[in-house]
């Protein structure tokens, strides 16, 4: 062996190590709050510049925190509060729910959240029925106003797109449906709430823009409830008659993929919906066995343009909750973004649990309490969970 190739040789394993533990560190304090280490006197320089070197936050996304969510108590004022539960149902919430950093608003619904950030609908004092859109990062305590369009009052379906390893700017998405667009439902369509336009606001641009849909061709309308699934820079949504929609950027339709069921009964009810976990797009939906019991199945797109789905999984709600349980009284709110784990919330009270897909395991979380539409409030929909990831990384919500 040539003189120095020894010690050359442990210079390059040296720097290897080095390489690998910082992955190490960074994997570990990524999932630290940034503000947290940054007041930490026990962190040192060299792990608080692995953290918040955005290579890192980039490829080591924070963990699912909990959720945000509505519930009524005919006891309290205001009857109607957001409340903010961790995802371990146990402690004190993580966040704030009432996003007292915001401006002050006559009242505030978070519609979405997406990444780390919350699309906000923010009525104003001024006129009870002018409205702004509020972009905001609760980890950050930041936040921008997206000015409201000329439907935005009456608009049912607002979602937000943001992708933190693409790009630092966020895009909001308008379904606007027949009435808002000005269109006769009665003479256009077999059923209400079809999509006529899709307007979309881009932060980099600051600028709304909007794409009629052919409503000859595309026929479709999407529950107030649906969960926005923004992956791969396009926005999907489970859309009424067994179908999951997706958009670009800029408001085209890109495709529309059938629901996938499996035989031999599909169950079109409320439990049908869009998730993203591992890298994956997945559909929750129930269905029912030749003994006519419930199951609730998963399942993962395999293909857009073929619109192939594999059954992932399927498991019968006596199992997961000890009865043949309606598909009316639960709803799947999430799916961890980094493991086989859905969340369910289900009877009069919103139980939360966990199921573990891997083990076949259901976990009870807590009880969130009652949803406003069990008064008599909200009755043809369920309080909307809001699964909340923090974001530490700088992005476009935090102003220019």
């Amino acid at each position: 062996m040539a003189p120095g190739s020894k010690e050359k040789k442990k210079g390059v394993e040296g720097s290897q190590v080095d390489k690998l533990t910082d992955d190490i560190l960074a994997d570990i304090i990524s999932r630290v709050p940034y503000k947290s280490t940054c007041c930490c006197k026990c962190v040192s320089t060299r792990w608080r510049d692995l953290f918040s070197h955005p290579d890192h936050r980039k490829k080591l996304p924070q963990p699912l925190a909990g959720f945000f969510y509505e519930s009524y108590n005919r006891d309290r004022f205001p009857k109607i509060a957001r409340y903010f539960t961790n995802v371990s149902g146990e402690g004190e919430p993580l966040v704030d729910p009432s996003l007292s950093f915001l401006p002050k608003y006559s009242s505030i619904d978070i519609l979405d959240c997406c990444n780390g950030l919350l699309l906000c609908r923010c009525w104003k004092f001024s006129d009870p029925k002018m409205l702004d859109y509020v972009v905001c990062n609760p980890a950050t305590e930041k936040w921008v106003v997206v000015p409201a369009t000329d439907w935005s009052s009456n608009v049912e379906v607002a979602r937000l797109g943001f992708e933190p390893a693409v790009s630092s700017h966020f895009h909001v998405f308008e379904f606007i449906d027949e009435e808002t667009w000005g269109i006769d439902e009665s003479e256009q369509s077999d059923w209400d709430g079809r999509i006529a336009a899709v307007a979309t606001y881009s932060s980099k641009t600051r600028v709304w823009t909007h794409q009629i849909q052919t409503v000859e061709i595309n026929h479709f309308a999407i529950p107030t409830r649906s969960k926005g699934v923004f992956f791969n820079c396009v926005m999907h949504l489970a859309a009424f008659d067994r179908m999951v929609v997706t958009f670009d950027v800029e408001g085209n339709l890109l495709y529309i993929i059938g629901a996938p069921h499996s035989p031999p009964y599909y169950d079109d009810s409320p439990v049908n919906d869009v998730f993203v976990s591992q890298g994956q797009l997945h559909f929750a939906s129930n269905t029912r066995s030749e003994s006519d019991l419930s199951n609730l199945s998963v399942w993962v797109l395999e293909d857009y343009s073929l619109g192939k789905w594999t059954l992932k999984h399927t498991v019968s709600h006596l199992q997961l909750f000890g009865t043949d349980y309606s598909a009316l009284d639960y709803n799947v709110i999430s799916f961890h973004p980094e493991c086989n784990m859905i969340f369910i919330v289900y009877g009069q009270e919103n139980t939360l649990v966990s199921y573990e897909i891997d083990c076949m395991k259901r976990r009870f979380l807590r009880q969130l309490g009652r949803d406003c539409q069990l008064e008599h409030l909200c009755v043809d929909a369920k309080t909307p969970f809001i699964p909340y990831v923090p974001l530490y990384m700088e992005s476009s919500a935090d102003g220019p």
